[in-house]
């Protein structure tokens, strides 16, 4: 009786850290940031605290150019996802793996290649908090928005769970899609941040239009797992397609309010023979449609 009581004894204080490393995915065990959830999670709770207070930080003091550092860091960020994009894009099309659905032990080789260039897009995802904290130095707290906020905090871990439970197979498709939209849109706000350049550059309406196109593809090919199952699990499907209905949710209002509401508000004014100038300024303010353009930065 008593060594049947010891057992169990030692059963039950099994530390919680080994049976979520028995259950997790052994493949990433020792990467960095993977092993355990708390850094994860405090360094988030540590963006949190600087989006809260770096405005009241900021209230009273100038705010700093940070002019270079953008051009750099946009180009760095540019680089990275364009490396994502070409190393996920080659290994899945020179391989096995199935557009509809791919288990995550099925092509070892690629599993392997696309589980290491998953761990640097989730490790993006934490360099991307610099956005917000270019926002904060520069004092365009009108750019801190929900959306912003909710998308860099969700994604990181998010990614985090995926990163130790389903780390190749069918979670490359969203991570290839979301780096092709990051080589656009960084590559715009590095130049954006170039004054000579900013005239000439005309796209920034497309990008959130092209990043609401890469969710709806994210679901279609979600559903495609959902309707020919391979194994991949279903839970993690059905998670995905929800996510990505709030970020499709949240983008199509950002989408509204940013160009279709304050463009119909610029054309009542014209009707109204609002004495707007030609060139998009009245007495020296920016015009309603320029300002919307210039007012909100979606990552």
């Amino acid at each position: 009786m008593y060594s049947l009581c010891t057992a169990f004894d030692l059963e039950v204080t099994v530390d919680s850290s080994d049976i979520f490393l028995h259950i997790s995915d052994q493949r990433v065990r020792g990467w960095l940031l993977l092993d355990n959830y708390p850094p994860t999670f405090a360094l988030t709770v540590m963006y949190l605290l600087i989006v809260w207070m770096g405005p009241k930080y900021m209230k009273h003091r100038q705010p700093y150019s940070c002019r270079g550092l953008l051009v750099l860091y946009n180009l760095g960020v540019t680089l990275l996802s364009f490396y994502m994009f070409y190393e996920l894009l080659t290994a899945v099309w020179h391989s096995s793996y199935n557009f509809y659905c791919q288990n995550t032990h099925s092509a070892q080789e690629v599993d392997n290649k696309v589980m290491n260039v998953l761990w640097w897009y989730y490790f993006s995802k934490l360099i991307e908090f610099m956005d917000t904290f270019f926002f904060i130095l520069r004092k365009n707290n009108h750019q801190i928005t929900f959306l912003h906020i909710y998308h860099h905090t969700s994604m990181l871990n998010i990614w985090w769970f995926v990163m130790n439970w389903i780390p190749c197979g069918h979670s490359y498709f969203g991570a290839s899609i979301n780096s092709f939209v990051h080589v656009v849109m960084y590559s715009y706000y590095g130049l954006s941040a170039i004054p000579a350049v900013r005239p000439y550059l005309w796209w920034k309406k497309y990008i959130t239009q092209l990043q609401l196109i890469q969710f709806f593809l994210t679901v279609s090919q979600t559903m495609c797992a959902v309707i020919w199952p391979c194994g991949f699990p279903f839970g993690w499907l059905l998670f995905q397609i929800s996510y990505m209905f709030t970020l499709i949710i949240l983008f199509l209002n950002f989408y509204f309010q940013t160009y279709k509401k304050h463009r119909g508000s610029l054309k009542k004014d014209h009707q109204n023979g609002s004495p707007l100038s030609t060139n998009g300024h009245l007495n020296g303010a920016p015009s309603m449609e320029h300002a919307a353009r210039e007012k909100l930065r979606v990552d």
